[in-house]
């Protein structure tokens, strides 16, 4: 994705972002970059982190070995930001320089390439300037290199196409000659990184990241890791829920009720509009707010320290059991806070086959939204360990999908090959910013919609237009669910954002019981809201999670998986509330 965004919006400057305390590692893609032809900036990012590790970069010595101007950052406190937006602005005026000299049998084959494309009377079509930017080197290079295999650029493959019409007898692209050039580049690099750096000192978050990933100390750890986030979430979301609605009650919501009776009276228009605005947000409060807050948080934190990378690579075993490799396990995890972006995630399987499994397991993974079902409606009204049960009976539902796919669909799964980094401790400011940068997003797109659904489900309500819609629904949601009829409605509109479904379902209570449905048991028995959890969070995603499932896996599979979905969650909750009452 990022060479395919890099070829196709042809940049005027590039700026390439080395990690000072793994200079090697980052200065293979800022020489690959120069091969290519494109205007280089580095920006030296952790300098900070390096200085901790006993490591000095030679700022100017970089400088003139690539021959590209390379600013020091500390990205995190904007130290060097302002340098680097110079050295932007002026990137247009200094010359490009010439990429690395390679092998004679490596250079032989770049100057055939280069040739093909810039023969006199020879027009490549389209012709060579115009394909991605490149000039005749820099088009070798990628020709080389087999980026027409991997990225998904009409204008890479016609350059493919003329390079192989002129060279009929050259072998554009193989294996071996592409591993000999990354080797003697990578080479480049070490001798690069080595006179400007020397070598690193070993710091704690390297001994953090093997004691995390070492089989014997990184499972306990793990084990501990998601004990203290549940544990996290069910009271420390149930103390904001508590402190959110009771704020609620105590000021806000009789002075609304007041208002609303004043301008428009009491009857069924007062009482709708109360649906959507004092029902509509207690739910949000009670709900939506607490959880998915605390949730984003402590997703903030694990993210910022690492220790997502290091549950990749401690899981891989574990993941190639579903037919996955351990890298797929951070896509997984970003389900956790959206389905969306983890499917999209979810390019970096090297397979068709890896992405379906990946995305039926991420389709079934309890997002954020998902968890506020959960955590909103069983662990604050039926008890934690309920909440932990359902969780339990949607990890096996997803592990036996992952097993079964992996029987079904031919194939392997690839070889993990990802970037590790040493532990880190979280920055507060960068948690809290991105915490509240979130739940500002989700609060702008998700309030409107609670509130529309709480009007529109007030208004079937008052007028008797719900019950309407409810029969169709009763056999399958009171006969086989054990639900009331109401419920199924709210499961309904889940289709919109799944949280909705109890925050219109908190909603409808609060309308009909009043301040009695501060507890959903006022008219949901404890096993009913084990039951509603489950349907809730295993029925087909939000209209989102669809959309990018029909963009990324084509509409048939879309459709078959949205339609297999449906069809477990019925059945797993039709299950459970024949089994519930035994317990």
């Amino acid at each position: 994705l990022a060479w395919e965004t890099l070829l196709a919006r042809r940049p005027h400057v590039v700026v390439a972002v080395a990690d000072a305390t793994n200079l090697a590692r980052s200065l293979y893609v800022t020489l690959q970059l120069l091969d290519l032809g494109f205007p280089v900036i580095v920006a030296l990012n952790l300098t900070d982190e390096a200085r901790r590790r006993e490591v000095i970069v030679d700022e100017q010595g970089l400088q003139a070995a690539l021959g590209v101007p390379v600013v020091s950052t500390v990205a995190l406190r904007g130290e060097g930001l302002e340098r680097v937006r110079r050295a932007i602005l002026t990137a247009g005026q200094t010359r490009r320089p010439r990429g690395e000299t390679y092998s004679p049998a490596i250079e032989e084959r770049l100057a055939d390439l280069a040739a093909s494309f810039a023969a006199p009377g020879v027009r490549c079509d389209p012709a060579c300037a115009a394909i991605c930017g490149l000039e005749p080197r820099g088009a070798a290079f990628a020709v080389l290199e087999g980026f027409g295999q991997v990225c998904e650029i009409g204008e890479l493959a016609a350059l493919v196409e003329h390079a192989r019409c002129r060279l009929p007898q050259l072998p554009l692209h193989d294996d071996r000659t592409a591993l000999r050039l990354a080797a003697e580049r990578h080479a480049r690099a070490e001798r690069i990184a080595a006179a400007v750096a020397g070598r690193s000192r070993e710091g704690a978050g390297d001994r953090l990241w093997r004691f995390a990933t070492r089989p014997a100390t990184g499972v306990p750890v793990l084990v501990a890791v998601l004990a203290t986030v549940f544990a996290v979430l069910f009271f420390v979301g149930e103390w904001l829920s508590v402190l959110l609605t009771t704020t609620w009650e105590a000021g806000p919501a009789p002075l609304l009720r007041r208002l609303v009776q004043e301008m428009v009276g009491a009857g069924a228009f007062a009482d709708t509009l109360l649906w959507g605005l004092d029902g509509g947000i207690y739910a949000a409060l009670a709900v939506g707010i607490p959880y998915i807050m605390t949730f984003y948080l402590i997703m903030a934190l694990l993210e910022d320290s690492g220790y997502v990378n290091a549950v990749a690579y401690l899981s891989d075993r574990l993941m190639r059991h579903v037919g996955l490799q351990g890298r797929a396990v951070i896509p997984l995890i970003a389900a956790a806070g959206c389905n969306v972006p983890a499917i999209m995630g979810a390019r970096v399987l090297t397979s068709r086959r890896e992405r379906l499994i990946a995305s039926t397991l991420i389709a079934l993974m309890p997002c954020s939204a998902r968890t506020a079902v959960i955590v909103g409606a069983v662990s604050l009204y039926v008890g934690w360990g309920w909440a932990l049960a359902v969780y339990g009976v949607i990890f096996a539902v997803g592990l036996s999908a992952g097993l079964g796919l992996n029987r079904l669909l031919p194939g392997q799964p690839g070889a993990l090959v990802m970037e590790m980094f040493p532990l880190r401790r979280p920055s507060p400011w960068l948690v809290l910013r991105k915490t509240w940068t979130r739940l500002r997003d989700f609060v702008w797109v998700a309030a409107p919609i609670i509130i529309g659904g709480s009007l529109l489900l007030g208004a079937l309500y008052e007028t008797g237009i719900v019950w309407h819609f409810s029969r169709p629904l009763a056999p399958l949601v009171e006969g086989w669910l054990g639900l009331p009829a109401v419920a199924g409605l709210t499961l309904l509109f889940a289709i919109l954002r799944k949280e909705l479904a109890l925050q219109l379902l908190i909603a409808f209570a609060v309308v009909v019981y009043g301040s009695a449905a501060t507890n959903l048991n006022a008219f949901m028995s404890d096993h009913q809201l084990v039951v509603y959890a489950l349907v809730s969070c295993l029925s087909v995603p939000c209209a989102s999670t669809i959309a990018v499932l029909g963009r990324e896996i084509g509409w048939r599979a879309t459709f078959l998986l949205a339609v297999a979905i449906l069809g477990v969650a019925l059945l797993v909750g039709g299950v459970a509330h024949r089994l519930l009452p035994l317990v």
